[in-house]
């Protein structure tokens, strides 16, 4: 993989302040508060019509917001200058299948305002970094499914951006190219760059980003790094023969609470599990399942969308992607 230059983390790569989007009487976006900073992978998820997408099209310039302000690498939304520092790889995306991989790069290049005498090295850099050096003189429509996605995700890294916009970029890698993506999206942050990433992937964002946000009818319902979105481990221990008077035995282990059978510590180390379940043993209590850890990104998920939806039988709020 090729290097890639550090670059300034003193500038926040987005700031946003109650940015809002309305179409017509649909809040697309209802009040969006966040600061992405260099070298930061910060992840945004919510379902479809969730305002993900509407986020986006903001910072890049593409619509204009309703309400509210934000900066993108310190310079108001939309400039067109700033614009050129962004690589960006949107979900659905194709090439003219007659083009070799380095001309779709070079072209590119062009349309960033890069110099001439620059073109031909950065696309080569580029398509080094996501493993299509050897395939630079093929035209673009032998590319398989997964080597198509390889080449966005390399015209989104060409010129060494100082912010990458990333939208659902491992949808049709196998598990190897979700693996390389990982590793080129951390190389990136690691060299100062801000990534912002959009995914429905959830474990795919619980492996690579520093913070997220969970976005559901066009508001956040979560926002900070995986402990505070997650939570903390928690052991949960199926038992019968237990009590709440035998509660301050499991205190040195954490916060105890006993609801009918199940017992709960809330934060646990992992690590102390087998010395609980010896003390429950012990006390002569009957142990039936052991579950240890915490809440999955996919979990949290869940419930914080639930928990946003309308009761059932309530007409539900329409919603814009």
């Amino acid at each position: 993989m090729i290097p890639m230059p550090r670059l300034s983390l003193e500038i926040p790569a987005i700031e946003t302040t109650d940015l809002r989007k309305r179409y017509g009487q649909v809040d697309a976006l209802a009040g969006l508060s966040m600061s992405v900073g260099r070298g930061e992978v910060f992840g945004v998820l919510g379902p479809t019509g969730a305002g993900k997408t509407t986020t986006v099209k903001l910072l890049l310039g593409r619509a204009r917001a309703t309400s509210g302000s934000a900066k993108v690498l310190g310079a108001p939304i939309g400039d067109l200058a700033t614009r050129r520092k962004v690589g960006y790889l949107p979900e659905l995306f194709r090439y003219q299948p007659w083009l070799k991989a380095r001309e779709v790069l070079t072209l590119h290049a062009e349309l960033i305002g890069m110099a001439r005498g620059r073109r031909r090295t950065a696309a080569d850099e580029a398509l080094g970094i996501v493993g299509l050096a050897e395939r630079s003189n093929d035209a673009v429509g032998k590319f398989s499914k997964g080597m198509q996605q390889r080449l966005g995700l390399a015209t989104a890294l060409l010129g060494e951006p100082a912010l990458i916009i990333l939208d659902e970029p491992t949808s049709a890698l196998d598990p190897v190219g979700r693996v390389d993506v990982r590793g080129i999206v951390r190389a990136a942050a690691d060299r100062g760059a801000a990534v912002f990433l959009n995914s429905h992937l959830l474990s795919e964002v619980e492996q690579v980003c520093d913070r997220v946000a969970i976005i559901d009818h066009g508001r956040v319902v979560a926002l900070g790094d995986l402990d505070d979105v997650l939570g903390v481990a928690e052991t949960q221990v199926r038992v019968t023969g237990l009590s709440a008077t035998d509660l301050p035995a499991f205190e040195r282990f954490g916060p105890p609470a006993l609801e009918g059978d199940l017992l709960r510590i809330r934060p646990m180390d992992d690590a102390e599990v087998p010395d609980l379940v010896s003390t429950l043993v012990g006390m002569g209590a009957k142990v039936h399942e052991v579950r240890s850890g915490r809440t999955s990104l996919e979990q949290r998920f869940l419930a914080l969308v639930a928990q946003d939806r309308p009761p059932a039988g309530t007409p539900s709020a329409h919603r814009l992607r």
